[in-house]
């Protein structure tokens, strides 16, 4: 079907039309919309017109109002205050908007009028360590955005740039040289903590040895050269430590049901090789200078604490190549490889300068046309003290004990709100509400504030909580299923009147589009977060206000539940775009 205009579209079209008609001159111009306690939708345009044209807002206002055409959309139409426009839409267009929504599969949403390809470098763990509850939120804004832009028609690439090449590579080569046993294990169905607990041992052992002989430590060294250039024996040793990773990695995809997989990982390793005819094309442009033997990139304003400039090191004086190096390398693959159109970066705010001063060399050495990068900076997680969340020992917190004790706490919600659920469906659904509420929280905090994490609320079912919009969703499942044992089923009746809580639920599913299209210009998840909060808000109203089953008439019935439904679908797509389920049963 064709994607179904918002009742707001409908509204500004027809608005731009009288506009139009009264001055030629403003033909093109888009009143602004928005919602209003005084009515359905409030339109501006006037009052900067009106200046324009040194003319009176409220006159043209009311000059505009004798032009609009009503019929079939708008009930009342009225000019308030300095010349605005209060707009009160018809009951019949609502339900009739709705009508077409609901006989569409993707609920009426446009895909994107020019769809690109989209390059999205989020999670990015390091090889050998674990991830903490630092890696959550590239994790599951980056996997919300990948969903969401390709619900939109985006082609999307996802990249996990996993930290898996440099100076700690040789040490842990060289250990498992010296000790060869350190990684064997038994069976491949192996869990992703049995893997950890190897690599931790492993990392633990080599640092200490590292730390303590000066002998292994050249031996160490010597490794790293090995490494860089190839060795077979070394690079096998590498890769075994890399795929006992990745058994780790996915054990936490899997947990966080995000749609990473080993297709996805694409490491610093992966550019290495292009390195070498990087550095000397930047060097030969002369974007890249010499200085102390190191290879670097100078910005204006760009300076230390000494008024010193400081620059992007992209090759040490000892040869060595660092991160800078293969962010770069990345970029041209990215797009002159992958042809992207866009690059999205989901990492912490700590780096804003390192990718401005990234983007701002690729650009430079014309690899990077202009507007194609994006940085999404993210704030921190924080403890209940208002500090960085660590554990009581100090220690930063391991991101798959955080969600097991989510998992946990969820449970015991779950048990005690369905009494009657079995032992395996209490852990089914359990997974379910605590994982949504992890993903839920990082994903309802607007991407550049830190926020607290404080599993008591996030598993609370009142307030701005995944569990409460689930609720909501398992509630509709509930009426619904009682509604079929009655043999009643859902059905619009656009001829009906509706109650002050039907409309404004109406209204609200109608913006499920125009919030969509808002999250992928701005790549704020937070968006369709608050968007279905809203939702939910509303349906609640809705379900205290309205009775559905035991409304007084049948058409009256028919018509809620088709609201129901509607609501349901809404519910059950944009929590999905988020990354979050909604359990049919709590």
């Amino acid at each position: 079907m064709s994607p179904v205009p918002s009742l707001a579209e409908a509204v500004r079209q027809r608005v731009s039309d009288a506009l139009a008609a009264v001055l030629p001159e403003a033909a093109g111009a888009d009143p602004l919309l928005r919602r209003s306690d005084r009515a359905d939708l409030q339109a501006n345009g006037m009052l900067a017109l009106a200046k324009r044209l040194k003319g009176n807002p409220r006159e043209l206002a009311g000059r505009v109002v004798g032009e609009v055409a009503t019929e079939g959309l708008i009930g009342d139409i009225e000019v308030s205050g300095p010349g605005f426009l209060n707009i009160t839409l018809t009951d019949e267009a609502i339900l009739r908007t709705l009508m077409a929504r609901a006989g569409d599969e993707r609920l009426g949403v446009p895909v994107a009028e020019r769809p690109g390809t989209v390059v999205i470098d989020y999670s990015q763990p390091n090889v050998a360590k674990e991830m903490h509850v630092g890696h959550l939120r590239s994790t599951v804004i980056g996997d919300a955005l990948t969903r969401i832009l390709e619900f939109r028609g985006e082609k999307v690439v996802r990249r996990n740039h996993v930290g898996d090449w440099g100076t700690q590579f040789g040490m842990l080569t060289q250990y498992l040289i010296e000790h060869p046993h350190e990684l064997d294990h038994q069976g491949s169905e192996e869990s992703g903590g049995a893997a950890m607990s190897r690599l931790n041992r492993l990392y633990r052992d080599s640092r200490a040895v590292f730390d303590s002989d000066p002998e292994f430590k050249e031996r160490a060294r010597r490794r790293v050269v090995e490494l860089q250039a190839g060795d077979a024996e070394t690079m096998a040793l590498w890769q075994r430590i890399v795929d006992e990773s990745k058994i780790y990695f996915n054990a936490i995809y899997q947990r966080l049901d995000v749609l990473l997989t080993d297709d996805d990982l694409v490491g610093e390793s992966a550019y290495n090789d292009d390195l070498e005819a990087m550095a000397r094309e930047l060097e030969d442009s002369g974007v890249g200078v010499r200085s102390d033997g190191a290879l670097c990139v100078f910005f204006d304003d760009v300076k230390g604490p000494d008024d010193q400039p400081v620059p992007l090191i992209v090759r040490k004086a000892d040869g060595g190549f660092g991160y800078a190096a293969t962010d770069l390398a990345a970029i041209r693959n990215r797009v002159g490889a992958l042809h992207a159109d866009t690059l999205l970066y989901v990492v912490d705010a700590r780096q804003a300068l390192h990718f401005r001063m990234v983007f701002e060399t690729a650009r430079r050495a014309g690899w990077l046309p202009e507007g194609v990068a994006h940085h999404l900076p993210f704030g921190t997680v924080l403890g209940k003290d208002g500090k960085p969340f660590k554990t009581r020992s100090g220690e930063t917190v391991r991101l798959m004990d955080l969600l097991d004790e989510a998992v946990e706490r969820a449970s015991e919600v779950v048990a005690s709100k369905a009494p009657d659920l079995s032992a395996a469906e209490v852990a089914e659904r359990a997974t379910d509400v605590g994982i949504g509420a992890v993903k839920y929280a990082d994903l309802s905090t607007s991407r550049a504030r830190d926020y607290v994490f404080d599993l008591d609320r996030m598993v609370s079912l009142n307030g701005d909580t995944s569990v409460y919009l689930q609720y909501a969703y398992a509630r509709i499942q509930s009426i619904l299923r009682k509604a079929a044992e009655r043999d009643a089923a859902a059905a619009p009746h656009p001829e009906l009147p509706l109650a002050p809580a039907e409309r404004a639920l109406g209204l609200q599913l109608d913006g499920f589009g125009e919030t969509l299209a808002s999250v992928a210009e701005t790549y704020e998840p937070h968006k369709l977060a608050a968007y279905l909060y809203g939702l939910a808000s509303h349906f609640t109203t809705f379900y205290d206000q309205c009775p559905v089953l035991a409304a007084p008439e049948p058409a009256m019935v028919a018509n809620r539940l088709f609201l129901c439904e509607l609501t349901a679908r809404t519910l059950r797509e944009g929590m999905a775009l988020l990354g979050i389920h909604t359990p049919e049963r709590l």
